[in-house]
């Protein structure tokens, strides 16, 4: 690919979140932009209205924004070829539709809905494709206005030429398709609003795209703009279509895997309520959650094939966590932005040298499009997983402090009550966990009212009952030395519960499992001594208090 300073855009459509896709694709073309010392414009692909979900354009923005990826032209920035939102450019397609119409390379279709649903329902009954036919004479141009005039639904379709229509692909070669195997298609609405193929094909020309970087489900439309690139005079710019990612089981990455994963997740936890009657089950989820019983009955019985709030919500209730999909999802689970791009810059891109490791610098030195495979890329979440750990090593304190506390406002974790060197301690403490989701999962305990502390009742038999009360008569015996360690420290504490260990001939796991679990509810937590210091002393001792006083 040329190392010419080259102009590259990356146009979500505002119908939902960033996919994971579209971030692996807004990054090459980033990565293009910044190696050749182009520009990279975001433009927002809105015409779809009736798809339109109010709150994504700043969603995809934000995400973007925290994956460190800043467009150079686009919405909030400007630039000298916009208005970047397709749906403020509405004159500008109309005049090159009209151009089309004009020389005769489009004209105006005059079918009815129900001519077109009886195409649709014979195609159905012969089980063949739907092909629309050109009409034979076309109509004139008087014809159509006229139609419009009137108020019936004419849209405009393009005349595709009866030849081969040649695609040169820099990373899959040259593709070529016969023109005669598209049929006419719409570029213009009922409702006067462009199709995605025409206004895309327009404003690559008018923002002087060079490359055309996406995935290859696309590339079944680029013949169709190549032909109308052709058509109005436009010049093609480069195109490279990426491979396509899949999850590990050769599914497509998408919401409704997430979903399924979902159901055969509620089924699991359907199985551990026991004896508990498929109402009760619903009933109390739709109680906890104020989801509607009849929406909470259809997601419990696996009816559900959308990945909406009332089913996330459910989700959280039950402790499940869903396949992330969107890019935001991967920021609520805790991963840092550097791992997820070094990660998915490697799904069909290498470095080359077995090299992995990769800062966005590194990967911005090392990018090239030739080095993009074919083959569709596996998103394996355990490599991912692997990723961020080593990133979570990686970074210095001070970066790592700072992701954490993205993640703590995204979620309203209870550890926002934690100052700046209780954090720094924790993180500290558990290096080497894999995500903050992760390291929340262990502290947040710690922040909790003592009061709402929930004891797991299978870490109260195992480390508590078990050995007819063994653990509650450590903790009794632990209890009255705690209460007068001085000063309370981590350091102090680790000499504290060594010196009972010797004391009973014990390993520490005896004395500390039960301080956990009192302290806890579980027996997950920091290193004990770390737990204590952070929890404090009066609290530690209130909730011990509180443990024995609810021994069974």
């Amino acid at each position: 690919m040329s190392t010419e300073p080259m102009r590259v855009r990356f146009a979500p459509s505002p119908t939902g979140y960033l996919h994971v896709g579209g971030a692996r694709t807004a990054l090459f073309n980033w990565l293009i932009a910044r190696r050749t010392g182009g520009k990279f414009i975001l433009r927002i692909e809105d015409t779809d209205r009736s798809r339109h979900v109010e709150d994504s354009t700043a969603r995809i923005q934000d995400d973007m924004r925290w994956l460190g990826l800043q467009w150079d032209e686009g919405p909030e920035i400007g630039g000298e070829n916009g208005p970047y939102f397709q749906s403020q450019r509405l004159e500008i397609y109309q005049q090159h539709c009209d151009r089309l119409i004009e020389s005769g390379r489009a004209y105006y279709a005059l079918e009815t809905p129900e001519e077109l649903q009886a195409l649709r329902e014979a195609a159905r009954r012969e089980k063949r494709a739907v092909v629309y036919r050109r009409p034979d004479p076309l109509p004139t141009v008087e014809q159509g206005k006229a139609a419009r005039a009137e108020g019936r639904p004419v849209t405009v379709r393009f005349i595709m030429p009866d030849r081969d229509v040649v695609v040169r692909d820099e990373i899959l070669g040259e593709v070529r398709l016969a023109g005669k195997e598209i049929e006419d298609f719409v570029i213009q609405k009922s409702d006067g609003w462009p199709t995605y193929h025409f206004a895309c094909v327009v404003d690559d020309a008018l923002m002087k795209i060079d490359c055309v970087l996406r995935g290859q489900e696309h590339l079944i439309n680029t013949p169709k703009h190549v032909a109308m690139q052709e058509a109005l005079g436009f010049d093609t710019p480069r195109y490279a279509h990426l491979p396509i990612i899949f999850n590990m089981d050769g599914t497509k990455m998408s919401k409704r895997s997430a979903v399924k994963e979902f159901n055969q997740r509620i089924k699991q936890a359907r199985q551990r309520a026991g004896d508990l009657s498929d109402a009760d089950f619903a009933g109390g989820i739709a109680q906890a959650t104020g989801v509607p019983g009849e929406i909470v009955a259809a997601i419990a019985g696996g009816k559900r094939d959308v990945l909406d709030e009332a089913l996330k919500q459910v989700a959280k209730h039950l402790e499940i966590s869903l396949l992330e999909i969107n890019v935001h999802d991967f920021r609520v689970s805790g991963y840092l932005p550097e791992a997820l791009l070094n990660f998915i810059s490697l799904l069909g891109w290498s470095p080359g040298e077995d090299r992995e490791q990769l800062s966005l610098e590194e990967t911005t030195t090392l990018f090239d499009v030739t080095r993009v495979g074919k083959t569709n890329a596996r998103f394996d979440r355990t490599k991912l997983q692997a990723f961020n750990t080593d990133w979570c090593n990686r970074v210095t304190a001070e970066r790592l402090a700072e992701a954490l506390d993205d993640y703590l406002k995204q979620n309203e974790s209870p550890l926002l009550v934690a100052d700046a060197a209780q954090r720094a301690h924790l993180l500290k403490a558990c290096a080497g966990f894999r995500t903050f989701k992760e390291f929340e999962g262990k502290c947040r305990s710690l922040f909790a009212e003592d009061d709402a502390i929930q004891y797991d009742p299978k870490a109260v038999k195992k480390v508590l009952v078990k050995g007819e009360g063994r653990g509650y008569t450590m903790l009794e015996t632990t209890l009255p030395k705690l209460e007068s360690c001085e000063p309370w420290t981590a350091a102090s504490l680790e000499q504290l519960l060594e010196k009972i260990c010797a004391e009973h001939d014990t390993k520490l796991g005896a004395v500390a499992q039960p301080i956990r679990v009192a302290v806890t509810g579980t027996t997950i937590s920091p290193p004990i001594y770390d737990t204590l210091a952070v929890l404090g002393k009066n609290r530690t001792i209130a909730r011990i208090h509180r443990c024995l006083a609810a021994r069974v």
